[in-house]
């Protein structure tokens, strides 16, 4: 009784020095720390905080400039894609790009060739499905293009490193700066995607998928979405592993876990989790905000989540695909650094759902850019506008390749 007594007074005293300010106190939820250190050594232990009413400054300040800064591209025939063509090209205009460069290429992707408005391949295709996804806009414009030789990656990784090696014409779907490859809209556009028991045959087929995710997103307008964060993939990088960290320990804030990928084997493939079940691309719309990470190379599933009209949450900004320049960071979403912590992570969802309203405006506007500019005849526009400009560059005359099967 006497030592429940003195607890009592003493923690009295000690409130009573902390409201008069002579000892430095810091207020947590579930009371106080009587030493600043104390409390940040809780930190990790206890995610919650409080902060004071200048808190969305590092978020709201960036949105405000970038507002103040953009100007809507007028979208004319792809014409906001475009200069990444040109940028793309620049490296070629002065020496061209002769025979010997794409000889020296070959191997690093599949040779194709246009002749008198056909199109050639050689007959092996590391994957045919992705060489079909290629193929079928090549053939939607072919009766547009010059005569030309070509080298196509396929592979998820590009070729032409930045710092060693030499200049090489060879096509990528994605690339970060250190590299030079040239460009394509990947062949997710109309096929060979990733394939999982929701998409047996591979994520494709963009221009169903519009229409798919669109009723979808009709049936969760803003208000009634779940006022909740929402990732599912499988642990193809680290960096998502604070997410799903963070899940576990604010569920009512997160849904973010695992799921199978080909090399799975155990729980250790899933950070100590049984996988979760798959989530099909129109289920996440009835979440607000929508966590976007790359891959092995840059995530097919980004333009996909805008259509949802939800907000997106893009981790890292190295990886790009082709249209990934004209979606402003702060304008058309929020971007996350690839670095960032689970108190990052708490942070940013703390603060869209305090700022309901300015980032329901940042999700209309991505899906508006999406939506409306992305269509298949926009990815048609920009294949168009890509191997016109690059038969430009060619310093010979192509001849057929008797080799090569037509298609």
């Amino acid at each position: 009784m006497i030592t429940n007594f003195n607890s009592f007074v003493q923690i009295f005293i000690l409130l009573l020095v902390c409201k008069l300010g002579l000892v430095r106190c810091v207020t947590k939820e579930n009371g106080y720390c009587f030493k600043e250190d104390d409390c940040k050594q809780n930190d990790g232990e206890n995610l919650d905080f409080h902060e004071n009413g200048a808190k969305w400054s590092e978020f709201i300040e960036p949105i405000s400039k970038a507002s103040a800064d953009y100007e809507s591209c007028l979208f004319q025939n792809c014409s906001c894609f475009t200069s990444v063509v040109d940028e793309d090209l620049k490296v070629f205009q002065h020496t061209g790009i002769t025979k010997t460069m794409l000889e020296n290429a070959k191997d690093r992707g599949t040779k194709y060739q246009i002749i008198g408005h056909k199109l050639y391949r050689e007959p092996y295709c590391l994957f045919p499905s992705r060489c079909s996804g290629i193929e079928y806009f090549i053939l939607k414009i072919i009766k547009d293009l010059p005569d030309m030789e070509l080298i196509i990656n396929s592979r998820d990784w590009p070729q032409v490193s930045r710092h060693f090696g030499e200049l090489s014409p060879i096509f990528s779907f994605s690339k970060t700066k250190d590299y030079l490859d040239i460009m394509y809209p990947a062949w997710t556009f109309w096929e060979g995607g990733p394939a999982i028991s929701l998409y047996p045959r591979g994520l494709g087929r963009w221009d169903q998928h519009r229409i798919s995710i669109d009723k979808m997103a009709a049936k969760y307008p803003w208000n009634e979405k779940k006022s909740q964060a929402f990732f599912r993939g499988s642990r193809t990088s680290s960096e998502r592993d604070p997410l799903i960290l963070l899940s576990r320990e604010r569920p009512d804030l997160i849904d973010a876990q695992y799921t199978k990928n080909q090399a799975w084997k155990s729980d250790a493939d899933t950070l100590g989790a049984a996988p979760a079940k798959e989530v099909s691309l129109e289920d996440h719309c009835s979440y607000k905000y929508l966590f976007n990470y790359r891959g092995v190379a840059a995530s097919f599933r980004f333009k996909h989540l805008f259509l949802c009209k939800s907000l997106v949450f893009h981790v890292g900004d190295d990886w790009i695909e082709f249209f990934y320049p004209a979606l402003k960071p702060w304008v058309h979403y929020i971007p996350v650094p690839s670095t960032a912590t689970q108190r990052d992570l708490l942070r940013l969802v703390r603060f869209a759902q305090e700022n309901d309203d300015l980032v329901s405006r940042i999700a209309a506007k991505g899906h508006e850019l999406i939506w409306n500019h992305l269509k298949m005849s926009d990815v048609e526009c920009y294949w168009r506008y890509l191997l016109s400009q690059y038969a430009k560059l060619l310093r010979f005359q192509p001849q057929l390749d008797r080799k090569l099967i037509a298609i």
